[in-house]
């Protein structure tokens, strides 16, 4: 196999390790979106609430220390690096220190599943500016694609969801409903890519491989951040778990299928407020653990990496589209726009 890519770039989102970590996060997060402190304070308290520490970074090092052997066992001989857009390691900081090393060409792996401007125009939009410092000489970042529908992806999920099934009781267990959740955006946003139709694709492939009915799954969302007069994508977790119980259900496997691993918005916003619900509801609520480490997803990112180092080579999906595009057209995943006075 011939590439001329000498480096693995892991770009991720970032999140706090310390307290005093926490609002310079968050302004980084929020920065040109005038989101008023006071929203920005309460968010500060669900990073206090587990000591003012996002276990995001540690998840992406735990992910990285995976990926290494399983890297070796494919074939695959490229040192990783790896970069926030929000908090350290900052993303321009690594893509300078990728070109002091000599670095010239990279895969870019972006830990996002699926396509929207945040999860991953903006990341790309982040390479470039980091490029655009850096100048002449700066390194080229080659991103692989969102991986939604990607059969290892399916499975990996599938098998996340069977375990968490396996702790219903087993007498209710088919009348057991599957909630499916992934981080809101704005309809602003929804309305211009992708990503509620790969999102519905990936839980209705995973629904197919548990054995759950389409009567009985739905796609539902969680973090809604923004002002309350914007629209954003519903219906949120826990107005679907009012629903449920009002339909006499008993019995719910959540599975946070939009994100990767188990960070401080599945932590607090499921663990903590949905479980707190559940409890109250009378209902019996089991969360599904994140692909995170499977073995089968870390396989699946060395073989995305794989792929694009081919640049022939079988690129796998499964259902009803195909595999999404490895470069993203100039109009792919537009920025939001702004409501008027913002």
């Amino acid at each position: 196999m011939y590439s001329d890519h000498d480096s693995i770039l892991i770009v991720g989102f970032g999140g706090p390790e310390k307290p005093d970590d926490v609002m310079p996060f968050l302004e980084n997060v929020t920065r040109g979106r005038n989101i008023p402190r006071e929203r920005l304070l309460e968010v500060a308290e669900h990073y206090h609430h587990f000591g003012g520490v996002s276990p995001i970074n540690a998840q992406v090092r735990e992910l990285i220390e995976t990926l290494r052997p399983e890297l070796e066992r494919q074939g695959v001989d490229l040192p990783i690096y790896w970069g926030n857009r929000n908090w350290h390691p900052m993303l321009a900081d690594t893509m300078a220190e990728m070109v002091r090393d000599g670095r010239k060409r990279a895969l870019g792996l972006v830990l996002a599943a699926y396509s929207s401007y945040s999860s991953c125009r903006q990341y790309r939009e982040d390479v470039q500016r980091a490029q655009q410092t850096i100048g002449e000489g700066a390194l080229v970042v080659d991103k692989i694609r969102v991986f939604y529908n990607h059969p290892v992806f399916i499975e990996a999920n599938a098998d996340r969801v069977r375990t968490a099934l396996g702790e219903i009781n087993e007498a209710r267990r088919d009348s057991a409903r599957l909630a499916f959740t992934a981080h809101s955006i704005p309809k602003s946003m929804a309305d211009h890519c992708d990503y509620e139709r790969q999102l519905e694709e990936t839980c209705r492939l995973v629904a197919e491989a548990v054995g759950v009915g389409t009567d009985r799954w739905r796609l539902v969302y969680q973090s809604r951040s923004g002002r309350p007069q914007d629209p954003w994508l519903e219906p949120d977790i826990l107005d679907h778990l009012r629903a449920l119980k009002e339909e006499g259900v008993r019995d719910v496997v959540v599975h946070p299928v939009g994100f990767l691993s188990d960070h401080m918005e599945v932590l607090f916003d499921l663990d903590e407020e949905a479980r707190q619900l559940a409890d109250e509801l009378g209902m019996k609520m089991v969360r599904s653990g994140s692909v995170g480490v499977h073995p089968r997803f870390v396989g699946m990112l060395v073989e995305l990496l794989r792929e694009r180092m081919d640049g022939n080579g079988e690129r796998r999906a499964v259902g009803r589209y195909g595999a999404n595009h490895d470069v993203c057209p100039v109009n792919c995943c537009p920025a939001p726009a702004r409501p008027p006075g913002r």
